[in-house]
């Protein structure tokens, strides 16, 4: 589910995934930090930990977008459902 963030993200829920740096430095600055250990980003689940998702907008190139999304979307599942 994608929600714009608000105070309730960092009690209702236990991941916040960054897409890219400027959305985890966003996420670290509205919660004053992550204490919690909430904060990620998509692709540390696809083994690239501090990449970020490739953006379209700039890049225009939307089948790298579905890639590290799909990547970083399988790491996630498989995390999950091993714990």
């Amino acid at each position: 589910k994608v929600v714009p963030i608000n105070v309730y993200l960092g009690k209702d829920f236990d991941l916040l995934i960054a897409m890219d740096s400027a959305n985890l430095r966003n996420m670290r600055r509205f919660y004053g930090g992550d204490p919690a250990g909430k904060i990620h980003m998509l692709l540390d689940y696809a083994g690239r930990p501090g990449e970020e998702v490739a953006d379209p907008w700039y890049t225009g190139d939307f089948q790298a977008t579905w890639q590290d999304v799909s990547a970083g979307c399988a790491g996630l599942l498989e995390q999950l459902t091993e714990n």
